[in-house]
């Protein structure tokens, strides 16, 4: 009876060993893959935030959306932002009912440049600088050589966090200059877009003036 046991767990012993063998082999081509998949969603995710990446303010689950096209050398565009915008916000924006989604459609390279930095900056800090760019637009623009109106935006965007050697970088940003001027050469197709700012309530251009007041007329349609 002893001759016939010990064959028998030496085949079972052998049988264990090439059950762990095969184990020790799957377990880091497992690990492998999914390090792989973490990577690969990672990225996809990395590259859908940046496409997604748009200036707005107030809460994504408003019901009324309006778009603003604006170029950011454009005096109405600046008047716009100082003015109505507050006034938006106010009213309509702190209550959740208004989300304002800024877009870039650059008149000219310099303000093609200030749309590259808006870009660079952190989401949380794109309002304060679109800010700052719009109520200071007289003192940077004032030059009629893009490279004096590059060091005019340069110094006052300083003060926000973007240093000289950030500031080159981005004017250099291949993937941000594509996502500006496709998104110009889109909404002019989609809109018909022929001046700044252009304003599109609910995917409705609207039509007259840009006032707080003429806005105001359409969003109460909208709300009632």
């Amino acid at each position: 009876m002893n001759r016939f046991y010990l064959p028998l767990k030496l085949l079972l012993l052998t049988k264990f060993f090439l059950i762990c063998f095969i184990i020790s082999l799957i377990i880091p081509a497992c690990d492998q893959i999914n390090q792989k998949e973490t990577r690969a969603e990672k990225s996809y995710k990395e590259n859908l935030n940046k496409q997604n990446n748009l200036v707005v303010l107030g809460n994504d689950q408003a019901p009324i959306k309006i778009k603003v096209f604006s170029s950011l050398t454009c005096p109405h565009c600046a008047n716009f932002h100082i003015k109505v915008v507050p006034e938006l916000k106010r009213e309509y924006v702190d209550f959740g009912k208004v989300q304002i989604i800024f877009i870039d459609f650059p008149l000219d390279e310099a303000s093609f440049n200030a749309a590259k930095l808006l870009h660079c900056s952190d989401q949380e800090k794109q309002i304060a600088l679109l800010d700052v760019i719009y109520e200071t637009q007289i003192k940077w623009t004032n030059s009629s050589n893009i490279n004096d109106i590059n060091n005019n935006l340069k110094k006052i965007v300083k003060n926000l966090g973007i240093s000289s050697a950030k500031f080159d970088k981005c004017l250099l940003d291949e993937d941000i200059s594509d996502k500006i001027l496709n998104g110009r050469i889109k909404a002019n197709q989609k809109y018909s877009i022929n001046s700044t700012p252009t304003i599109v309530i609910n995917e409705k251009k609207l039509e007259g003036s840009a006032s707080f007041e003429n806005i105001k007329k359409k969003i109460e349609k909208l709300i009632w």
